[in-house]
């Protein structure tokens, strides 16, 4: 484990997915059947395709076949649902992602809505969301997937804590609260968003906190509880690069632990994508558990 000078844990999330990507490859090498992962991106939004193709480098390092759709931005929404259709229908593609978010347009929720319930990876449909609530072993979304496992491979105390999300969609914030109300893990969640007041004064009574809105350093010395967790999803960036939601050198020294930005959550959302891939195989019964 690696700790600062001032003696806060940082939760390597590079780390984490590698061993991660390590074990599924070795599943899949093993069993000695093809999975594949398709993602399609509308139009060429730079930042998408740099993270589309990160996620078949990293696909392809852990065994799983890259299929990539790139699709006009102009495409109409009935071109685009007979795309998933055709994606969905195919017996050799086992999970399919959208770059979201979409071109101006187009009904992201109907689109999501085409791809089989067994074939979600990125865990948006409402039925996964769904099985989600109820406890049903299901394909959860990818980046409070990753959040769980890191906590998971640190192995913090999470029973009877005080935890705080920052942010309320359907791809984090709310899926995130689930996953932490959730029984074996047992925290007590509250959920923050733009509307909330004396968000400093939840920040400070908070055990572990959940970033998730894109304000840098919203969570610093002067509202960070002693020995938080610290879990930065929130990301943005300027012309001095990238930031996260957490002021890290801010918070050294105070917090009990907390992930980089890069290097945290990111690398979990991309090895939680691969594992849901081969979860995904599994549930179709290409490969056996």
């Amino acid at each position: 484990m690696k700790y600062t000078e001032k003696g806060t844990l940082i939760l390597d999330g590079r780390f984490v997915a590698q061993e991660m990507q390590t074990s599924i490859k070795k599943k899949i090498d093993e069993s000695g059947v093809d999975i594949t992962l398709a993602t399609v991106l509308v139009g060429d939004d730079k930042p998408s395709q740099l993270y589309v193709n990160n996620k078949h480098k990293q696909a392809t390092a852990s065994s799983i076949k890259s299929l990539h759709v790139n699709l006009p931005g102009d495409i109409s929404q009935l071109e685009l649902e007979n795309k998933i259709s055709e994606l969905g229908n195919d017996s050799s593609v086992n999970g399919i992602l959208i770059q979201m978010p979409l071109p101006k347009g187009l009904n992201e929720d109907s689109v999501i809505e085409m791809i089989p319930t067994n074939k979600d990876v990125d865990g948006l449909k409402e039925q996964n969301l769904g099985k989600l609530i109820v406890g049903n072993d299901v394909l959860r979304p990818c980046t409070p997937l990753g959040v769980m496992k890191l906590i998971e491979y640190y192995k913090l105390e999470t029973v009877g804590k005080k935890a705080l999300v920052i942010g309320r969609s359907r791809l984090v914030g709310m899926p995130q609260v689930i996953m932490f109300g959730s029984k074996g893990v047992d925290c007590t969640v509250t959920l923050a968003h733009s509307r909330t007041k004396d968000l400093d004064e939840l920040i400070s009574e908070s055990e572990i906190v959940v970033p998730a809105i894109g304000v840098p350093g919203i969570i610093n010395a002067k509202n960070v509880k002693k020995d938080a967790i610290l879990l930065d999803v929130g990301i943005s960036s300027d012309e001095k690069g990238i930031h996260g939601d957490v002021d890290f050198d801010s918070v050294d020294g105070i917090a009990k632990a907390v992930t980089p930005m890069p290097g945290g959550t990111g690398p979990m959302t991309v090895a939680s994508l691969l594992e849901n891939t081969m979860k995904a195989a599994q549930l179709q019964g290409i490969i056996s558990s």
